[in-house]
């Protein structure tokens, strides 16, 4: 991973701010692995993605990932730690490319999602979204002899298409298995490492800023000179000053 410093990490995170989440997903793989190119982040299927997102995690944080989750049944939080290498120990695609599906006389020949696909469909309405997800993915669909569009597959075909295109990438829908230890209700939660980290260093970069407010404050340095510090020697100077 490229040193991604606490600057770059400050800028991408106000950069990202108007944009949707999973151009934020990409525009932080970019800065810290910049040996590639924002197109190509933009281009992996969601699983590899999110598999190196949940690496960048580790390298910024750490491997103990806490989380805090509500019991379906009682609303009881559910304070949890994952780790980071079990989660992305699944398997990943091993290239982009395309794959295929037969079913009740239809043949469909599709690629996996990716985030220009989801940033795509952003502005539209959520129960859109997966149709217009299928229809860019969808490379060819044939009935017998006969091709077809997208939106002519009945259901059982378009359902099949979706369970194929998780069995592929599975690292693209990430469950964990849950039971509550107060009610024994058990469930399935879906984890999404893009809002997870970006919550993280939403939380993050408030911190930086307050602390930059006040050694600017105290001691009238530059924010770029106060950013330069390191951790330890920031921590001791708000310690001087009484924060």
């Amino acid at each position: 991973m490229h040193s991604l410093s606490t600057a770059s990490l400050l800028d991408v995170w106000e950069d990202g701010l108007s944009r949707p989440r999973a151009q934020r997903a990409v525009e932080l793989l970019a800065a810290a692995y910049p040996e590639s190119s924002r197109e190509s982040y933009a281009l992996l299927s969601i699983g590899q993605r999110d598999a190196r997102l949940i690496c960048l995690r580790e390298e910024l944080w750490g491997p103990r990932m806490p989380a805090v989750v509500a019991c379906p049944a009682c609303r009881e939080r559910l304070e949890l730690v994952l780790d980071a290498r079990e989660l992305r120990s699944g398997d990943l695609p091993e290239r982009a490319g395309s794959n295929s599906l037969e079913l009740a006389g239809y043949t469909v020949t599709f690629r996996l999602p990716n985030s220009q696909d989801l940033s795509g469909a952003a502005s539209f309405a959520p129960e859109d979204c997966r149709g217009l997800i299928l229809q860019d993915c969808v490379l060819s669909a044939n009935r017998g002899n006969l091709a077809v569009s997208s939106d002519q597959l009945p259901p059982e075909v378009l359902d099949a298409l979706v369970e194929s295109m998780a069995k592929a990438d599975p690292l693209a829908d990430i469950q964990l298995a849950l039971t509550c230890p107060t009610c024994a209700e058990g469930w399935s939660a879906t984890f999404d490492i893009v809002t997870y980290l970006w919550t993280e260093i939403e939380i993050w970069a408030w911190r930086i800023l307050s602390d930059v407010a006040t050694l600017a404050r105290a001691y009238a340095w530059r924010e770029r000179d106060i950013l330069n510090l390191s951790p330890m020697r920031r921590q001791f100077y708000l310690e001087r000053v009484g924060a």
